[in-house]
């Protein structure tokens, strides 16, 4: 058997009547760039996310940095950020001009911890920017008490969290806005790249609809120094498909997610996902940690097993950011030791649990073999 590490046309083959209306439908209407199908999808995730704006944008990199500049937030400013997450987060401060500052994540979640903050907050501090990675949302109530603290803007990073609850409130409505990716392999995935904001502030709403049309509400009068960075109308359309499968297949992701947990529980070495309390988690990877992580990763993919890293380094450790972070670059954070040690394991909605059988089996030869 061959298992990929995610299997995109599985989606597509239950989708496609529908994925292929929505495109005629587009092709049909003549209109490829902020036309009815955006307003529609803009609508419809504002709704679900339980918010009042969506602002569709090219991708989840000009979310954030979009989102910065909406807040004003530049040059000799900075912004809190996790020490592991995808190198968009960080880049989105440095587009600016501002300086992401490294705050360390918890080890067992990987997740921005609360407790280490305050000691980086200094007077250029301008906001936080918590990543809810892997598909769990980080610990919101305490990380917005810190900002209120502090008068300090809170901007989700939710690229892997579409769906996702924190106390029963859904990402998207937990800080003053969020920023989400459509890259394909996402929860809510879109056939090419795709970016939104989410908010309840109608001031940055329409601050982020200028700057995404270069500076501009009305054609050819530019109010501000803008950009081109707009969601197309065929990538919403179907976003406007696949949102409305987005619950089911969170939902079976965790089966999943559970499947592998409940069959892997007590291996030798081998750490499994955290799911904290009150937290509905999307598993948008299923990520688990080894010490022999590479040795792990060469052993499974030698036996048809596709398995990936999520992240090989930390963005501190970044040829980008060497001059400022590298020599922390030691291991000695959680964020660095997680970059070392973590392995990605196939899960995608429609995976079989003889797909997932035969990954475990394969993880416990390896695992013991290790010994």
């Amino acid at each position: 058997m061959q298992v990929p590490f995610v299997d995109l046309s599985a989606a597509l083959k239950s989708n496609r009547k529908d994925i292929l209306e929505a495109v005629n439908r587009v092709l049909d209407g003549h209109n490829l760039i902020m036309g009815p199908e955006l307003a529609k999808f803009e609508d419809e995730f504002a709704h679900y996310c339980g918010a009042k704006h969506c602002i569709g944008v090219g991708n989840g990199l000009d979310a954030i940095s979009l989102s910065l500049r909406a807040l004003d937030i530049g040059e000799g400013d900075e912004v809190i950020v996790p020490s592991q997450t995808f190198i968009a987060t960080w880049l989105g401060v440095s587009h600016v001009g501002a300086t992401p500052v490294e705050v360390d994540v918890e080890l067992e979640t990987c997740l921005l911890d609360p407790q280490k903050i305050e000691a980086k907050i200094t007077q250029k501090t301008k906001a936080i920017l918590p990543v809810h990675l892997f598909g769990q949302p980080a610990k919101m109530d305490r990380i917005c008490e810190i900002a209120r603290k502090h008068g300090l803007t809170v901007i989700e990073d939710a690229a892997q969290a579409h769906g996702a609850n924190y106390n029963g409130v859904r990402t998207g409505k937990l800080g003053d806005l969020a920023t989400f990716s459509f890259y394909p392999t996402k929860n809510l995935g879109a056939y090419g790249d795709g970016g939104a904001v989410v908010t309840d502030n109608d001031d940055l709403a329409s601050k982020l609809r200028r700057l995404r049309n270069y500076g501009s509400d009305k054609k050819y009068v530019h109010e501000e120094i803008g950009y081109n960075s707009r969601l197309d109308e065929l990538q919403a359309a179907i976003l406007r498909v696949n949102l409305r499968q987005l619950d089911q297949n969170n939902s079976r992701r965790r089966l999943a997610a559970n499947y592998y947990s409940k069959h892997l529980a007590d291996l030798p070495g081998l750490s499994l996902p955290h799911e904290m309390d009150g937290v509905d988690h999307v598993y948008h990877l299923y990520v688990v940690r080894h010490e022999r992580r590479d040795d792990v990763l060469s052993s499974l993919r030698d036996r048809g097993v596709g398995v990936a890293i999520h992240y090989p380094g930390a963005p501190g450790e970044q040829p980008a950011y060497a001059d400022n972070y590298g020599q922390h670059s030691d291991g000695s954070t959680f964020g660095r030791l997680a970059a070392h040690t973590s392995l990605s394991l196939p899960l995608w909605p429609e995976i079989t649990t003889s797909q997932q059988d035969f990954v475990i089996q394969a993880l416990k030869e390896i695992l013991s073999s290790l010994k």
